[in-house]
């Protein structure tokens, strides 16, 4: 169609311009945690979007997990009334990024463009996403001035940590209502053919086993702790490991082996607290008598979250039954259940027609390993119509010398503004 040929056209022109927005996004350092310059992002994007004709608002999750005066939690939200009434469609992006790491070769908030890549942390995930996003709309507002319904942008924070002081709080306090919202796209990096309809579930807890403090000379009259988690994981090894590898899903998970359940021990310390870096004393030569391990259980559609806890509760009594002494308590931390939108809704049905005439080939339907925000669009805003779609390799977040390709920026771009014409004008 002519007008299809306009929108195309019209990203086209802007190519520079969502390299640069992307570069500007990736110079703000919105490290989480702690939390920094998260208003300072938002500042600048309301100054852009402003600049486009969309009214903004600066929301704080005040009370929010994470949430402080030193590194208060600010999202953004901005909307495009249309002429007349009609659907509204939503993108959500996170504006924070993860720690730096080790390893780079370029500069992680340089945001350098060379080699028709954008560099730096957040590159990939998801400030690319983010900038495409809002060039697309801006393309849109200009081939399509008297579209019907609305168009919203936000910029959402601790992502990467949950999502509590963004979508999780955005949602709770009716923004993601489906009476004021109809259609969201969040454009995470799972590559410009690929349609994520959701994502595994997850369970993250502490398990910490119990000994007895005694002198480090004299370890028989105490009881170690570390011993005792030794013998846990050891078990896991033994039985809880091929036990998940066991279990598949009929879910599209990426990659491959990610259609498995798994376990990853996100963390272990057991004696003394850790002191501070600038201590140069040895420690204390005592027994440790409690010891920690942090375990992100991620789970499938087809298993039972209570199933899923009493799989680790029952290797506990196992190796307590094993282990004279044994004592051990697991502490709940984050739970979420698998979401997955259907292939024919909507906004999916929409997204897939846009890839098939920007790439000339089929959408893939893809669910991700890990959460994102739409667990909080479907089981907080009761949204079903949500889907991740978005420029960058999803094998890049998180990694040193991260980027992402401005041809997939703007490819990505092009599928968001197609979208944006069939469902609004």
């Amino acid at each position: 169609m002519e007008s299809d040929a306009r929108l195309i056209a019209a990203i086209d022109a802007r190519r520079d311009a969502l390299a640069a927005l992307t570069s500007d996004l990736v110079r703000i350092p919105t490290l989480n945690p702690p939390g920094r310059n998260y208003r300072e992002i938002c500042d600048f994007l309301a100054a852009y979007l402003s600049g486009a004709g969309f009214s903004v608002e600066l929301v704080r999750a005040e009370g929010a997990l994470a949430d402080s005066e030193k590194h208060p939690r600010w999202n953004l939200v901005a909307r495009r009334e249309g002429t007349r009434p009609g659907d509204c469609v939503h993108f959500n992006s996170h504006h924070d990024v993860v720690e730096v790491g080790h390893g780079w070769t370029k500069d992680p908030f340089g945001g350098e463009i060379s080699e028709g890549k954008v560099w730096g942390r957040g590159a990939c995930d998801m400030k690319g996403g983010l900038a495409a996003s809002i060039i697309a709309a801006e393309a849109f507002l200009e081939i399509h001035p008297d579209f019907a319904g609305a168009v919203e942008i936000s910029a959402t924070a601790d992502e990467e940590s949950g999502g509590f002081g963004g979508v999780a709080y955005l949602a709770e306090k009716g923004w993601f209502d489906p009476a004021r919202v109809q259609h969201v796209i969040i454009p995470e990096p799972l590559n410009k053919d690929r349609i994520c309809l959701g994502h595994r579930g997850v369970w993250w807890a502490e398990i910490e086993t119990h000994g007895r403090i005694a002198h480090g000379s004299m370890p028989f009259l105490g009881d170690c702790a570390v011993r005792h988690m030794g013998a846990v994981l050891a078990e896991m090894e033994a039985t809880l490991f091929p036990l998940l590898g066991s279990k598949r899903t009929a879910m599209p998970v990426v990659p491959e082996g990610a259609r498995q359940s798994t376990l990853n021990i996100n963390a272990i310390h057991g004696g003394e607290p850790e002191q501070d870096p600038d201590y140069t004393g040895l420690p204390a030569p005592c027994v440790p008598d409690r010891c920690r391990i942090t375990i992100d259980r991620r789970f499938l559609i087809e298993e039972d979250l209570a199933e899923v806890k009493g799989e680790v509760t029952a290797l506990m009594e196992k190796v307590k039954a094993a282990r004279p002494g044994f004592a051990y308590e697991i502490r709940d931390l984050f739970e979420v259940l698998p979401v997955m939108t259907e292939e024919d809704a909507p906004v999916v049905r929409t997204v897939g027609a846009a890839i098939a005439r920007v790439l000339d080939r089929q959408a893939d339907f893809v669910v991700s390993p890990g959460t994102y925000d739409q667990k909080h669009i479907d089981r907080i805003g009761r949204l079903k119509n949500c889907i991740a779609y978005g420029p960058g390799i999803l094998d890049l977040a998180h990694q040193p010398d991260e980027w992402v390709g401005i041809d997939d920026m703007a490819d990505s771009a092009k599928v968001m503004a197609l979208t944006l014409a069939e469902l609004l004008a």
